[in-house]
C-alpha cells in the first residue's frame, strides 16, 4: 500500500501525528485508523464477489485488474492464440530501416555506394551504414547544425 514512502518520509510521518494528535491520544487514532481501512477492504472484497456471483459463470476468470487499459492490453499482446510473439521475434527494425532508408535514397538494399561520412545531395548525413576508415590527412565533415 505505501511501497513509495521512504524511511525519512516515514519518521516525519510519525513525528507530525505525535504533534498533531499527542502521545496520549496517538494509540486510539493508529486504532480508529486501521479499523477503518479493515472495513473498507471487507467491504471492496465483498463488493468484488457480489459482482463476480451477478456476471455468472461465463466470467469466472474475470479479474477487475484487467479493466486497466495497460493490464488489459499487456494480456492481450500476450496471448498465444493472435501468434504475435512469433511476429514480434521475427521482426528485425534495424534492417528494415536499412531497407527503407536505401530504398528513399534510391540504392540497392546490398550494395553501398556511400559512405556515412559523406555528405549525400539532400544535404542530410546516412546514419544506418557503418563509416568506412578515413585516411590519415582526411578532414571529419563538417556540420554547420552541430555547432
Amino acid at each position: 500500500m505505501f511501497n513509495d514512502i521512504g524511511p525519512l518520509e516515514l519518521v516525519t510521518i510519525i513525528v507530525l501525528a505525535v504533534l498533531v494528535f499527542g502521545p496520549d491520544k496517538l494509540p486510539k487514532v493508529i486504532q480508529d485508523v486501521t479499523r477503518t481501512i479493515r472495513k473498507i477492504r471487507e467491504f471492496s472484497e465483498s463488493a468484488k464477489h457480489d459482482i463476480r456471483q451477478e456476471l455468472g459463470p461465463e466470467f469466472k476468470d474475470f479479474e477487475f485488474e484487467d479493466l486497466n487499459p495497460k493490464t488489459y492490453l499487456r494480456k492481450q499482446l500476450d496471448n498465444e492464440d493472435l501468434g504475435l510473439k512469433e511476429i514480434r521475434n521475427g521482426f528485425d527494425l534495424k534492417k528494415e530501416m536499412a531497407e527503407v532508408t536505401d530504398a528513399v535514397n534510391g540504392r540497392d538494399s546490398g550494395s553501398s555506394t556511400t559512405s556515412s561520412t559523406s555528405v549525400p545531395s539532400g544535404g542530410r548525413i546516412d546514419m544506418t551504414k557503418k563509416p568506412e576508415v578515413a585516411g590519415a590527412d582526411a578532414r571529419p565533415v563538417f556540420d554547420a547544425d552541430a555547432t
